[in-house]
């Protein structure tokens, strides 16, 4: 009896460890989760200058996901460095992340990677450089809460579509106007209200995550949810 009432104690000691672990976490208990679950990275073929997409667990992804009616709220560049596979992203700072760490620190996980189709043709060594050269330009840079179109502070999508231009002459995604996303939903408005108060540049030019997701050039090239 007392040997099954151990088991069980145990057992609800584990079940709420991992139930913690799930939870937004700092970015050190990040970087150990993703020490301690290296089989997060797929036995797939990686390419340098693959698109990452994830769901964020940021308070501003769900009012990103909803303006922008996208399933997803950021994204990132993967390159390789060493032996290591890295995701350069635009977050506070912008800065390279491990890809385990990457993939453990998005909701659930869940996460998709894209491919250019003529990859193979256009992402050449020389424009792979040239991208990752442009990539490093940004390292350490502000995020840009007011996704403006400078580089003096960068946001997620941002980065990958001015790393694909700049670094290999490839537009990737449909440059938009703030006013042309749904901006009226609540959990938006509150964020815009937080980020601007009542001067909100609805002229700004912006590419969001979604508009990059849908580009017809890239195709799917792993999803690990449905």
């Amino acid at each position: 009896m007392r040997f099954h009432y151990a088991m069980h104690l145990a057992l609800m000691a584990w079940w709420y460890v991992v139930l913690s672990s799930c939870h937004e976490a700092t970015s050190e208990n990040t970087e150990l989760h993703a020490k301690d679950n290296a089989s997060l990275e797929v036995n797939a073929t990686y390419h340098e200058g693959d698109i990452l997409f994830q769901v964020s667990t940021s308070g501003q992804g769900k009012a990103i996901q909803i303006a922008t009616n996208s399933a997803y709220s950021h994204c990132g560049l993967l390159f390789k460095e060493g032996d290591q596979w890295v995701v350069y992203e635009g977050v506070q700072p912008v800065k390279k992340t491990a890809l385990a760490a990457w993939i453990a620190r998005g909701d659930h996980q869940h996460y998709v990677i894209k491919r250019h189709k003529d990859a193979l043709q256009l992402l050449s060594f020389e424009n792979i450089e040239k991208m990752k050269s442009e990539a490093r330009t940004h390292l350490g840079k502000n995020y840009d809460l007011t996704f403006e179109w400078s580089d003096d502070r960068i946001y997620c999508s941002e980065l990958v579509y001015k790393v694909y231009l700049r670094g290999a002459g490839i537009s990737l995604g449909t440059l938009q106007k703030l006013k042309e996303f749904n901006l009226k939903a609540p959990a938006v408005r509150r964020k815009l209200t937080e980020r601007y108060g009542s001067q909100i540049p609805l002229n700004e030019t912006v590419i969001s995550p979604g508009s990059i997701f849908e580009d017809p050039t890239l195709r799917t090239i792993f999803r690990n949810h449905i």
